[in-house]
């Protein structure tokens, strides 16, 4: 429950109205309903005369925000999930493995994640690896650059899956290493 929903419910509690809450915490009616619709994060004063009205203590109020906000952050594990994709931007593989070697027994899914990434990283070598030595025929520059940009957003759009806790696809992949 957020700091607004809570002030509304022990608003209705009283049998106050949004008037009568502003009039009495010294505050606007805008004010009080912009913060029990969640448009604004009160300052700690207006959140203390609101909490003295209401018969509350102020950190009940306080406590309310504090745990919403610890549902937006990213957990360790998504840290180093999200650096283990995004060390795939280095075509070197070394990123990748060192990473997911030293993690693997201690990061959640790490190894999962780790066998996704290493195998998409083959791949592009694999696909890689033959334009390269071709690349004196004018044909496989194109080949290289599109291999180039499209890997990069593949990599960083599952960064942002993996961040906001989404499944990820890496396509076209060559499964080397099993799960």
């Amino acid at each position: 429950m957020t700091t607004g929903h809570l002030i509304r419910k022990l608003r209705l509690q009283k049998g106050m109205t949004q008037e009568e809450l502003a009039a009495s915490a010294y505050t606007n009616v805008r004010t009080i309903q912009r913060i029990e619709n969640d448009e604004v994060n009160p300052r700690a004063y207006t959140l203390q005369s609101i909490a003295s009205v209401l018969e509350v203590d102020f950190e009940e109020l306080m406590d309310c925000d504090q745990s919403n906000s610890e549902d937006v952050r990213l957990t360790k594990s998504n840290v180093w999930l999200s650096i283990l994709h995004l060390s795939g931007l280095f075509i070197l593989l070394f990123p990748p493995l060192i990473i997911w070697i030293w993690k693997k027994d201690q990061v959640e899914d790490m190894r999962e994640h780790g066998i996704d990434v290493i195998n998409f990283q083959l791949s592009v070598l694999i696909l890689l690896l033959p334009a390269g030595i071709l690349a004196g025929l004018i044909i496989t520059l194109p080949i290289v650059i599109f291999l180039g940009i499209g890997s990069t957003v593949i990599i960083v759009v599952n960064t942002i899956k993996v961040i906001n806790n989404q499944p990820y696809k890496y396509p076209l992949i060559v499964k080397i290493l099993k799960p």
